[in-house]
C-alpha cells in the first residue's frame, strides 16, 4: 500500500449511499450464529411492500442529495427475484435520484444456482457483483464451510465477468497450514482473472464462531502472527506489481475500480440502511433495524419502518468513528474535515506525541491536516489506532 493522495470519487457532501439487506439464505451459514433467516420460501409480495415502506421512511428524512451507490447484501441477495431488485432500484431512483456514475452492487455466492440468475439480474440495473469465492483450493473451501467447489466458483466468476461491468471477489488467506508458496500460487492465479477489485482478508478467529470452538478444542492452530505478516507483505507486493494495489488494508483495486459504496463507509459519509439488521449513518444519527425478519416486518407494519433504534451521535462519537474507519485507507484522513464535521477541535482528535513517535518509526505520516498510516504501519493497525486516536 502506497501513501497516496485521495483518489477521485463523488464528493461526500453531494451524495449518499443506500444499503439494502436481504436476510434470507437457503442453507445454514458457516459463520453466522443467527440462522432463523434460513427459509425454503418467502412471501415476495409482502417483502416488497415492507422494503419499499422502509425505504420510503429513510427517503423522507434524506431528500435533496442523490445516491452514488446502492449495495444489496445480507443473506443471499442474489436469490432475490430480479423483479423485486428492479422495483427497489426504481424506487430508490424516484426517491433520491442517482449520480451519473452510480455503482449498484450485488453480493453473491459463487454457485451454479445463483450464477444462473445473473443474466436476469444484469437487466435490473446491477452493474457490479461481489463474489464470495474465499479460496481457490477445494480442501480450503471445505474447511471454510463453503458449499461450492473451485470449478463451480470459477464458472460463476466467468459468468459474472461476461454480464457485469465490474466484478470483485474475495479470498481468505493465512489459513491453517497455508505456506507462503501456497498463498503465492493462489494469489497469482486470482490476479490472472483480471478483475478490477479484490478483497483479501486474513483469517481471524472471532469469539463465538465455529473456528473459535475448533481452536479451544485444540483441533485448529491459527497461523502464527509473524507468518501472517509475511503473507500480508507478499500480498501487497504482488497486487501492487499487478496494478491492483491496496487502497484499504484488505481491499485492492485498479485506479477507478475502488468500491464506491465501501468508500462511503470508510470516508464517513452518510448512508441509509434498509431491511432486517441494517445499520445506517445519516445526519449525525446511528440507525439500526430490527435484526430478526419477523420483528422487522412487524415494526414496518406498525410504524411504517423497521427501526429498532435511532441514536444521536455526539461530536466525540462521530470523530472517533471517522478516525477509526478512515485510517484504514491508504489515503488516510483529513483531520480538518473531521474537526469541522464533528465540532471537535483538531488538537483534540489525535495524540501528537504518538504521531511524532510513530512517524519516527516510519509507521505514520502527517502532511498538513492529512494523517496516513504507512504501509509498514498497516501490519500493526490494531495496535496503532488506540495510540493515535485521542478521543
Amino acid at each position: 500500500m502506497h501513501l497516496a493522495a485521495p483518489f477521485p470519487a463523488p464528493a461526500i457532501a453531494d451524495a449518499q449511499a443506500l444499503y439494502i439487506h436481504w436476510p434470507f439464505c437457503v442453507s445454514k451459514c458457516p459463520y453466522c450464529d443467527f440462522n432463523s433467516h434460513v427459509r425454503d420460501s418467502v412471501d415476495v409480495a409482502a417483502w416488497r411492500t415492507a422494503l419499499l415502506a422502509d425505504m420510503a421512511h429513510e427517503a423522507s428524512l434524506t431528500t435533496g442529495r442523490p445516491l452514488s451507490s446502492i449495495f444489496f447484501g445480507g443473506g443471499t441477495p442474489s436469490l432475490m427475484p430480479p423483479a423485486l431488485v428492479a422495483d427497489l432500484i426504481a424506487a430508490a431512483q424516484a426517491h433520491w435520484g442517482f449520480t451519473p456514475d452510480i455503482e449498484i452492487t450485488l453480493e453473491a455466492n459463487p454457485n451454479s444456482v445463483e450464477a444462473a440468475r445473473f443474466g436476469d439480474l444484469a437487466t435490473t440495473g446491477i452493474n457490479r457483483v461481489s463474489l464470495g469465492l474465499q479460496a481457490l483450493d477445494n480442501e480450503a473451501l471445505h474447511f471454510l464451510g463453503r458449499a461450492h467447489d473451485v470449478a463451480e466458483g470459477l464458472a460463476a466468476l466467468d459468468t459474472a465477468q461476461r454480464l457485469f461491468d465490474r466484478v470483485s471477489f474475495d479470498l481468505i488467506y493465512a489459513r491453517p497450514d497455508q505456506s507462503e508458496a501456497d498463498w503465492e500460487a493462489e494469489l497469482a492465479r486470482a490476479l490472472a482473472f483480471g478483475t478490477g477489485h479484490l478483497s483479501l482478508y486474513q483469517l481471524t478467529i472471532e469469539p463465538g464462531t465455529r473456528f473459535a470452538t475448533l481452536v479451544a478444542q485444540g483441533r485448529m492452530t491459527p497461523a502464527d502472527p509473524d507468518h501472517g505478516a509475511t503473507l500480508y507483505e507478499l500480498t501487497a507486493a504482488m497486487t501492487g506489481a499487478a496494478g491492483i494495489p491496496a487502497y484499504e488494508i484488505s481491499n485492492h483495486a485498479r485506479v477507478g475500480q475502488e468500491s464506491r459504496h465501501n468508500l462511503t463507509y470508510w470516508r464517513y459519509g452518510d448512508y441509509m440502511g434498509v431491511g432486517p439488521g441494517a445499520h445506517g449513518r445519516r445526519g449525525g444519527m446511528a440507525t439500526l433495524r430490527h435484526r430478526k425478519p419477523e420483528n422487522w416486518m412487524g415494526a414496518v407494519e406498525r410504524n411504517g419502518n423497521g427501526l429498532q433504534s435511532e441514536e444521536v451521535l455526539v461530536g466525540d462519537d462521530r470523530a472517533r468513528e471517522a478516525l477509526l474507519m478512515g485510517l484504514r485507507l491508504g489515503e488516510g484522513v483529513d483531520l480538518a474535515r473531521i474537526a469541522t464535521m464533528s465540532g471537535i477541535v483538531q488538537d483534540r482528535l489525535v495524540n501528537d506525541r504518538a504521531i511524532d513517535q510513530l512517524t519516527g518509526l516510519g509507521l505514520v505520516r502527517l502532511d498538513g491536516a492529512r494523517l496516513q498510516v504507512a504501509p509498514a504501519g498497516m501490519l500493526l493497525l490494531d495496535a496503532i489506532l488506540p495510540e493515535l486516536v485521542a478521543i
